[in-house]
């Protein structure tokens, strides 16, 4: 069988899996959050916690609950790092320095996972377990927990209730991350990962030489790393490690947990708003940009242009024999859509245009299919400014779910899709401008641009992959790419909520003649347009400076 149909087949049997799952479990998460029964082990979390989970909250008080949630997340992950070598089974881990431990107390807590360390070597099994694997859950949960408050606002009407943050939160995990998992991480171990709490293994290679195998539980953590859309491994190699990830089923597996559940949120909107084929509009946006991400990487992988590459005979610099150019594209582009910091090979060695692609998806806003939660409020957050657009085209007030696009919501939208390219350009110049960034630089050129580009662009985005030339464990790196994933993270989810508030207490339009129908194949191109040309084209000087500069050139 020649590569381009295994990976024309691995393709299909992926769109295959996710369509079948798509409508079950989008409506079995539509009926999880509209659901009026609270489960036994639910009801002993929220006694625990002093939570009462059938007090509708208007969008305040249901920020204030995810601020302060999140705010306990990273004081408390912080000071597991900084404690970890007085604690048990550390493996004669010393404590995380202060800036470390800042930035990836942020990273996990903000969903974005950035590794600006190994974990094989840094991390001890209290702190991968207890501290990072906890994280991938709760960070996953109130992504959906926001985007369930935004359905919700434009379902509702006459009123600002959203919900309760705690029972959204609280049944996000146990019946939605938890079940899946457990399922996940079993499927894994049974492939070949591994999964204990031994010590570190030292033995002898065949040249004599010696050799530490860490140990630890990585299956439980890899599968809520890739279904949370979180990406943070357990080794340094992350899901290029034979442990993580061991043949080609696993990959498949992975691939397909990590797009499961953004690809089904749609279905679940459509059902919470009461009309599926708005879903089906909005999944659409979404597969379209994924797909012509997948083929545009993989048609330059393929095609590996430039010198050394046509020398070789092939693109395979940073790829492994086991995956090989198709697979590991496929993996790249579905981890850069989707808020995953997971790599089953290192982006730096990509092209320059492949990286270009990957660059973009992240600058999207990763919506495409994005982020658990965070993809689908993103991809809302377009739609309310595709048809605002459209009302700018035809003189009307622009209309969404029988919600008039007003003043306030438009402003809102606005703030949204600039909160990011800001931290991102922003955080890019001060970098270069003060000297940190080309420090920290493997490469030169145009190529060493997009390693600081990648860096900001992927910490402002929440999605944690890193072109693997970047030094980023840097007091100044640590710091700023803390900041940009906390403010890129929380910024946002401000700005959703607010919006999600103020539809709420709309009272419905009648649909008439006029209004834009926005469940048709019209304004699933409309929505794309929007994204490509408000969104895509912000960065175009920047990426214009950095992969497609080096694209050109090779």
């Amino acid at each position: 069988m020649s590569p381009v149909l295994a990976d024309v087949l691995l393709v299909t049997a992926l769109i295959g899996a996710l369509a079948l799952v798509h409508r079950p479990f989008g409506d079995y998460m539509a009926a999880v959050y509209s659901s009026k029964k609270h489960l036994k082990a639910e009801r002993w979390i929220y006694r625990s916690v002093g939570a009462n989970p059938d007090v509708e909250m208007r969008w305040p008080a249901y920020l204030r609950a995810v601020l302060a949630f999140s705010v306990v997340g990273v004081l408390f992950l912080y000071l597991l790092q900084r404690v970890q070598d007085k604690l048990p089974l550390s493996l004669g881990f010393k404590a995380i320095t202060p800036d470390q431990a800042f930035n990836t107390a942020a990273s996990f807590v903000s969903n974005t996972n950035w590794q600006s360390y190994s974990g094989e070597s840094a991390m001890s099994h209290v702190t991968q377990t207890a501290g990072l694997a906890v994280q991938n859950f709760v960070s996953a949960a109130v992504g959906i927990a926001v985007a369930i408050a935004l359905v919700r606002g434009f379902a509702r009407s006459r009123t600002g209730d959203l919900g309760n943050f705690w029972a959204d939160l609280v049944r996000g995990i146990v019946r939605i991350l938890l079940p899946i998992s457990v399922v996940a991480a079993i499927l894994l171990v049974a492939a070949g990962a591994i999964q204990n709490f031994s010590d570190i293994h030292t033995i002898t290679t065949l040249t004599g030489d010696k050799q530490a195998i860490s140990p630890g539980a990585v299956a439980s953590q890899e599968a809520i790393k890739d279904l949370g859309t979180n990406g943070g491994g357990y080794f340094n190699a992350n899901s290029a490690h034979p442990f993580e990830n061991p043949n080609g089923f696993t990959n498949l597996l992975e691939i397909f947990l990590l797009l499961v559940i953004p690809f089904s949120l749609p279905r679940t909107f459509g059902k919470m708003v009461g009309s599926v084929k708005q879903g089906y509009a909005i999944l659409a946006a979404m597969a379209v940009i994924w797909l012509a991400g997948v083929i545009a990487v993989t048609m330059v992988e393929y095609a590996h242009p430039g010198t050394a590459s046509q020398i070789a005979g092939g693109s395979m610099e940073g790829k492994e024999q086991r995956f090989g150019e198709g697979p590991s594209s496929l993996f790249a582009v579905s981890t850069t859509m989707t808020s995953t910091g997971s790599v089953n090979s290192f982006h730096d060695s990509f092209q320059g245009l492949s990286g270009g692609v990957l660059l973009l998806g992240m600058m999207l806003g990763e919506i495409a299919p994005g982020g658990v939660g965070s993809g689908l409020y993103g991809m809302l957050i377009m739609a309310v400014i595709a048809v605002f657009l459209a009302g700018l085209m035809v003189g009307r007030t622009p209309e969404y779910l029988g919600k008039k696009i007003g003043t306030r919501e438009i402003k809102l939208s606005a703030l949204y899709i600039l909160v990011t390219p800001a931290l991102v350009l922003i955080g890019t110049a001060l970098a270069m401008a003060l000297g940190k960034g080309e420090s920290s630089m493997t490469n030169v050129g145009a190529h060493g641009f997009s390693e600081v580009l990648y860096a900001y662009t992927s910490a402002s985005n929440n999605n944690g992959s890193a072109f693997a030339g970047f030094a980023a464990n840097t007091p100044y790196h640590n710091t700023a790419l803390g900041l940009c994933m906390l403010l890129g993270r929380f910024l946002p989810m401000v700005l959703v909520l607010a919006l999600a508030g103020s539809l709420a207490e709309q009272k419905p339009v009648p649909a008439t003649a006029g209004t834009l129908r926005t469940e048709k194949p019209l304004f699933t191109g409309l929505l794309v347009g929007a994204i490509l040309i408000v969104t895509g084209l912000t960065f175009f000087p920047a990426l214009a400076l950095g992969p497609l500069a080096e694209g050109l050139a090779t």
